[in-house]
């Protein structure tokens, strides 16, 4: 057995700068100075005499036995975290240090108003927000970097568990010079070819409201893209077509000083389901179940007050 064995620590820093290709950013994510994040990698290639990462003045390149530690890395690194959840666990429910990742078309709408609620309900819970697409949410949560996500389904998650918090309908977004004869509800079949504006790829509302319409030419026929709701909604506003937008994002506002006109699509796949996931086993799973519960309230209070 060796004598030495690589930290915790060390191998922080190795999936940090893995997962930032830069020293710099790996280091301010490290909350260290550059030197000492890669001080401490070269400590880790001396201590298994071994080159994990090729260095220029540009590039930084993993070797390939860089990438297959990195893999170990992660793994361990997971396990060290559950070691530490595992005492949090026998503690206080839902105290500490708890990080969660949300969507971005999920964490403007439901997260203000409801984070008052839950600091103030549970005043010893450090919750610690990352805003990422649907992918980059799952994979953090199997590498280890948050702890849960939310998120909204259908999406391939891996080997999770998940809490449902509840459903969220599609509307249908107009300019305000549409006709004044909209129907009350909008059936898919009636959204004219080329003017569905959607979310750039990697959002997953894209997929689910394409699912939702049930229409495999309107992908093909979309010419214009947003980077965000909020985007969408402006762009509508301004008579360059329409657009499909979850119900909470109209109970937070998003149409305020626009005369834009929104109306629910009537489909059989007009929802998506806003989740909670996390790693299966985990020890913290009761914290999880309660925050669910904490986020279920959130939203039927948030229901309520619209």
């Amino acid at each position: 057995m060796s004598t030495y064995l690589p930290t915790i620590r060390q191998l922080q820093y190795l999936v940090a700068l893995h997962e930032h290709g830069h020293f710099g950013r790996a280091a301010n994510a490290s909350f260290v100075s550059q030197s000492t994040l890669s001080a401490g990698i070269r400590e880790l290639e001396t201590l298994l005499d071994v080159t994990l990462v090729e260095r220029s003045r540009r590039v930084v390149r993993f070797t390939p036995l860089g990438h297959q530690v990195v893999e170990k890395a992660h793994a361990l690194l997971r396990q060290a975290e559950d070691l530490s959840d595992l005492v949090r666990a026998a503690g206080q429910p839902l105290t500490g240090t708890l990080r969660m990742s949300v969507i971005p078309t999920i964490a403007p709408f439901l997260l203000p108003r409801l984070l008052p609620r839950l600091r103030k309900d549970r005043p010893d819970l450090e919750l610690f927000l990352r805003e990422e697409t649907s992918s980059d949410a799952v994979e953090s949560l199997h590498h280890g970097r948050v702890d849960c996500v939310l998120l909204a389904l259908p999406f391939a998650t891996g080997e999770v568990e998940q809490a449902l918090i509840g459903k969220d309908r599609f509307f249908v977004a107009y300019p305000g010079d549409e006709p004044r004869d909209l129907p009350e509800e909008i059936r898919p079949e009636t959204i004219e070819d080329g003017r569905l504006l959607l979310l750039e790829d990697g959002h997953c509302l894209k997929e689910h409201a394409l699912a939702a319409c049930n229409r495999p030419e309107l992908r093909a026929a979309t010419s214009m893209i947003g980077t965000s709701l909020h985007t969408l909604v402006q762009m509508v506003d301004n008579g360059l077509g329409v657009t499909m937008l979850p119900e909470m994002a109209l109970e937070a506002g998003i149409l305020k000083g626009t005369r834009v006109i929104a109306r629910p699509l009537d489909a059989p796949a007009a929802t998506r389901d806003i989740a909670l996931i996390w790693r299966k086993n985990s020890p913290r799973e009761a914290d999880f179940l309660l925050l669910a519960d904490e986020l279920r309230a959130g939203q039927a209070q948030i229901r309520r007050d619209a």
